[in-house]
């Protein structure tokens, strides 16, 4: 009898404490990417597509190309300001304007270029939000 009394008395106190135990948060790389793809829908689809594939000689793919793979600042520069000539990217020449999407904050950029770099079959690190926040200054400073 004592010994369902302890099991009793076990459970009463410590459900309480069990229910408290929250399942693991999803780690920030995947809420970025989360964020990231609907960032990408509203801003960048337009343009690059929904598999990131491009338009030929007017917007470049997003898919294992040197400025999504390669220097991250250079890419955070792409966003921040733009292009408003032709570039070429890995051999291929693209000339439609991309505008400045500098009215996005920098951890809107660190998601949607993250999430850019990690799909359409690319495997390429994170850009985090204090990369986006450095360049940015970077930039302001130039054009002070």
């Amino acid at each position: 009898m004592r010994k369902y009394i302890l099991i009793i008395a076990c459970l009463f106190y410590c459900t309480p404490l069990l229910a408290q135990v929250k399942t693991k948060p999803r780690s920030v790389v995947s809420l970025t990417a989360v964020n990231g793809k609907g960032i990408y829908e509203k801003y960048c689809l337009t343009c690059h597509q929904a598999d990131g594939g491009g338009v030929p000689n007017m917007n470049p793919p997003l898919i294992k190309t040197s400025y999504v793979l390669g220097d991250k600042t250079r890419l955070i520069k792409v966003v921040l300001n733009g292009f408003s000539e032709s570039v070429d990217i890995d051999g291929e020449s693209y000339s439609n304007v991309m505008p400045s999407h500098d009215f996005l904050k920098d951890q809107e950029i660190a998601a949607v270029l993250t999430y850019v770099r990690k799909n359409f079959t690319n495997k390429a690190g994170p850009i985090t939000t204090t990369q986006v926040k450095a360049v940015r200054a970077m930039n302001k400073k130039k054009t002070i």
